[in-house]
């Protein structure tokens, strides 16, 4: 089976996690780091899922599994050590059309989550389809020590240049020469150094007239 990678939106929107272990933990982890809110059905909770509850980060809307928690869901995550009861919520979120997960589980699951390299708005996903986990986190690691904080602030850095250049009207075939020459600089080097007039002068040489890099820079250096 292969799996067809995608990017979903979940801020503000509420992902059912049912389990309280040391996978629910890693679930919900990841999940409130993109925005989701998270609903837990447990009946015990891990210290740290526990924690999360006291201090709000996560609502705790029941102990045992009922049709019920999966309303208003936008996804589903059966974590518990119970195949059967991870095979009814999968049967029972599917019936409703929410995408579920159940850990472990390949037959009772419409996605699998993949092993995630996280860099600001870069986002790099590793998948084995479900085959091997253990080398897809093998693999991460290995790629991790590859994307430095130079991405980070290179991405926040296009996030203000890119709506300037595209404001100025030019033509679609100039925006992409523009694009690709700062992408193939050296500014990579240059951000991941901290040598801002470097930064400076590479984009002082690429950019349109219009657009002040001197100004971004400033903006940058105190992010």
């Amino acid at each position: 089976m292969s799996y067809y990678p995608i990017y979903l939106e979940l801020e503000g929107k509420i992902v059912l996690v049912v389990g309280g272990g040391s996978v629910a933990r890693r679930k919900v982890e990841v999940l409130l780091a993109y925005g989701a809110i998270v609903h837990i059905v447990s009946k015990s909770l891990s210290p740290e899922l526990n924690n999360l509850v006291e201090t709000g980060s996560v609502l705790q809307i029941g102990e045992v599994f009922d049709n019920k928690h999966l309303d208003d869901a936008f996804l589903a995550i059966a974590a518990t050590d119970d195949t059967g009861l991870n095979h009814v919520i999968s049967q029972e979120a599917r019936k409703r059309g929410i995408l579920v997960n159940a850990v472990d589980q390949p037959l009772d699951c419409d996605f699998i989550v993949p092993s995630i390299i996280r860099k600001g708005n870069l986002s790099i996903a590793i998948s084995t389809s479900g085959k091997s986990p253990a080398l897809a986190k093998k693999i991460r690691k290995q790629m991790d020590l590859l994307f430095g904080k130079e991405y980070e602030r290179f991405l926040v850095l296009m996030g203000t240049l890119r709506p300037e250049i595209l404001s100025l009207g030019l033509k679609q075939e100039e925006n992409s020469r523009i694009f690709h020459e700062i992408v193939h600089s050296d500014i990579l080097g240059a951000l991941a150094d901290e040598k801002w007039g470097e930064v400076e002068e590479i984009l002082n040489r690429i950019l349109p007239k219009p657009v002040a890099a001197k100004d971004i820079i400033n903006g940058l250096e105190k992010s």
